[in-house]
């Protein structure tokens, strides 16, 4: 497992550089550990304080709605998984964040890296990066679903998310992909 300077390193390579007294900075607001597969990261009516690097395995952030588990976001290794809306608003989310195997996960502190954002600006850089790739991924997702038949909707997962296509749960794919497991099992087939 990576330490949180070698991450901090990592994610001045990806986002925005850093010089070493920033990468320095931010390895401190950085946890690094293992999660079991099936622990939850965060939990229905909590409040999200991190932003979640995945370094291996796989997690999954997903809501319950009539009683059904919905698939909001899969984190693959080299990926973020983070409740942006629990984050800026403090408050509690229906969001739930678990590890669908044994993962290696670094934990980003969000309050205490703001902190660092007016003495240290290029890490606020990184953070804006961060949230700019979120929300691209979002409105991509969102159009897919929207103009997007059944079949390109799965080959796009494919292709964004190759490590959760071979990874995750059928009926956790299809619920990613609004659809039921014998949709995507007859899209799989080659029948639709």
């Amino acid at each position: 497992m990576k330490t949180a300077f070698e991450i901090a390193w990592e994610l001045s390579d990806k986002l925005y550089p850093l010089n070493a007294k920033e990468v320095e900075a931010l390895s401190s607001v950085i946890e690094s550990r293992k999660v079991a597969r099936g622990q939850v990261l965060l939990d229905d009516g909590e409040y999200a304080h991190n932003i979640n690097y995945v370094e291996s395995g796989l997690l999954r952030q997903f809501y319950f709605k009539n009683g059904h588990e919905i698939t909001e976001h899969f984190g693959c290794p080299n990926d973020f998984v983070f409740c942006i809306e629990s984050l800026f608003k403090h408050e509690a989310t229906h969001l739930m964040i678990e590890a669908v195997e044994n993962s290696e996960i670094h934990s980003i502190h969000y309050e205490e890296m703001v902190g660092l954002f007016e003495s240290m600006p290029n890490i606020a850089n990184i953070c804006r990066h961060l949230l700019q790739n979120a929300l691209i991924r979002s409105q991509e997702k969102a159009d897919s679903w929207r103009f997007e038949s059944a079949r390109t909707r799965y080959e796009r997962f494919i292709d964004d998310f190759p490590y959760a296509a071979t990874h995750a749960k059928l009926n956790d794919i299809a619920s990613y992909l609004l659809m039921t497991p014998e949709s995507l099992s007859r899209i799989r087939a080659g029948v639709l």
